[in-house]
């Protein structure tokens, strides 16, 4: 078995709680009271760009919120998503023994907006963490397009086979095995540090 040399890390759903996923959005409805089919209709249409980076947060929020007069500004809606994000503190310091230990390349590998991912980086730390953000918003591609694989592979120049992504969904982690990198699926931290640790990878 290859020594692993690089970890690549999904961010919502393992490190942190998800951006702007179906909870989060959910819950910015019914604290703003919008109508949910209408804004899902919306969403679903701009959702690619807004997390390939083609469209800037600004853009989202009026395709799918202030195309209409609203009671609430746009800093309000702004201020609630930001405020969703919320870190998963064991996790994260685990991550960051794996990081101090020198003996890995820790990269992020996420589908994010630009202006959440950038909250997400700076708020909790993470350039602290990791060398390399592979995020969808910088790249143009998102998970579970191979291409996302291929560049963050490419970029680090470390063989498929000596990197390890996490990830909390199946679909993610089976194109990225497809190029053979070792998967694992984030169900807790024990488990996470059980299977890296069959792998080899410990602090």
């Amino acid at each position: 078995m290859s020594t692993i040399r690089a970890i690549f890390w999904d961010v919502g759903g393992v490190l942190l709680t998800n951006a702007w996923d179906h909870t989060q959005r959910m819950a910015a409805l019914e604290h703003f009271r919008l109508d949910e089919k209408e804004f899902h209709a919306r969403h679903e249409m701009v959702v690619s760009s807004f997390e390939r980076g083609k469209i800037s947060l600004d853009e989202y929020l009026e395709r799918t919120v202030f195309y209409q007069n609203r009671p609430f500004s746009r800093d309000e809606f702004r201020d609630f998503m930001f405020s969703l994000s919320q870190p998963m503190p064991e996790v994260l310091a685990f991550a960051r023994a794996l990081a101090d230990s020198g003996k890995y390349f820790m990269s992020t590998l996420n589908n994010e907006s630009r202006e959440l991912n950038l909250h997400r980086i700076e708020k909790y730390g993470l350039r602290e963490i990791f060398r390399l953000f592979v995020s969808s918003c910088f790249v143009g591609l998102r998970k579970p397009e191979s291409g996302i694989y291929r560049l963050a592979i490419e970029i680090t120049q470390i063989n498929p086979e000596e990197c390890c992504f996490i990830d909390d969904r199946a679909l993610n982690l089976e194109c990225a095995a497809k190029l053979g990198m070792r998967t694992i699926q984030m169900q807790t931290l024990e488990q996470l540090r059980e299977e890296l640790g069959k792998l080899g990878v410990r602090g």
